[in-house]
């Protein structure tokens, strides 16, 4: 063996073992999906309503757009035909079922942040034992509801549906929860608070049985506070006292506005629904899960402790 060659494998041992003592994270789930995860569309017969895209369903990433901790995201555009993925927990045999979060990718209800805040997740939730299943909602132009009820009808169907399918996923159904960031967290409030009636007629059974998510999990949304009407909570967001328990982070320098979270929490804390706000000082917009020196992005740890504390899942948080 020359010595070059010897140095090499020294080297990639040395740089195996680094990796190994600092706990280096699994290479994040790709898109689209591998065949290992179930995907279904949302609707068998075509979604409801014209469709609003431009053109063929693609990652509409260049080369200019924002990378987020040193990466670039994933920017899925005219969706057409959405459907949900089911990331599922490899639980023990015989070990009961778990719970799951129906997932909500950002983008403005534009386009849809696939993994930063959509397979990623799913990876985290994963390693909680919570089943995820994420969801391809369509998009341009499909919110924020009542503009467009597209983006609502999805979500609407996709809680349906993971309900429906329970059992065959080893899920329990009053378990299911929904997370979303940016545009897809008003989608989240919005299936919290949009659940008693269909926006579209009924397809089978999945859509006989509820589609009020058991929790949420907001993070950074939109479209909750009108900025032209001195931060006015919407009115088309009726919170109640069955609106699920909800946690919510913001950062104050989100150029969104942190108005949106702390206004929805002072809806829910009026209503008498349990919630739990995080805001921060810094972090900005469309973090998602990826790690940066900002203490916003330790938002997991957190949400995993809620999760704990609401009964969703045992025992109590480290």
């Amino acid at each position: 063996m020359s010595g070059t060659l010897k140095s090499l494998l020294l080297l990639l041992v040395f740089i195996s073992f680094v990796l190994s003592a600092f706990g280096q994270t699994p290479t994040p789930s790709a898109w689209p999906p591998s065949s290992e995860h179930t995907t279904a569309p949302l609707w068998s017969g075509g979604a409801p309503g014209a469709s609003t895209a431009k053109a063929a369903e693609q990652d509409t990433t260049t080369a200019k757009d924002r990378q987020v901790a040193g990466r670039p995201v994933i920017r899925i555009g005219n969706v057409s035909v959405p459907t949900l993925t089911l990331y599922g927990v490899k639980s023990a045999p015989n070990s009961g079922p778990t719970p799951a979060v129906v997932v909500f990718p950002g983008g403005s209800y534009r386009i849809l942040a696939i993994d930063l805040e959509g397979t990623e997740v799913c990876d985290w939730l994963n390693s909680i034992n919570v089943n995820c299943v994420l969801v391809k909602y369509r998009v341009p132009e499909s919110g924020p509801f009542p503009k467009s009820g597209a983006a609502l009808q999805d979500a609407q169907r996709a809680v349906g549906m993971v309900r429906e399918h329970a059992a065959e996923w080893h899920i329990d159904p009053k378990r299911v929860g929904v997370l979303g960031f940016s545009a897809g967290g008003h989608l989240a409030a919005a299936v919290s608070t949009h659940y008693e009636q269909r926006l579209y007629p009924a397809v089978d059974a999945a859509d006989q049985l509820s589609c009020r998510p058991d929790f949420a999990i907001i993070l950074y949304p939109g479209y909750l506070a009108n900025a032209d009407k001195n931060f006015e909570f919407s009115p088309d967001i009726p919170v109640t006292a069955s609106t699920p328990p909800s946690f919510l982070v913001q950062a104050e320098d989100d150029g969104v506005h942190v108005e949106n979270a702390v206004e929805y929490f002072m809806a829910l804390k009026k209503a008498g629904v349990p919630a739990e706000l995080h805001t921060y000082a810094q972090g900005g917009h469309g973090y998602g899960l990826r790690p940066t020196e900002k203490p916003v992005t330790k938002w997991p740890q957190l949400a995993s402790r809620w999760l704990h504390t609401i009964g969703v899942l045992p025992g109590v948080a480290e």
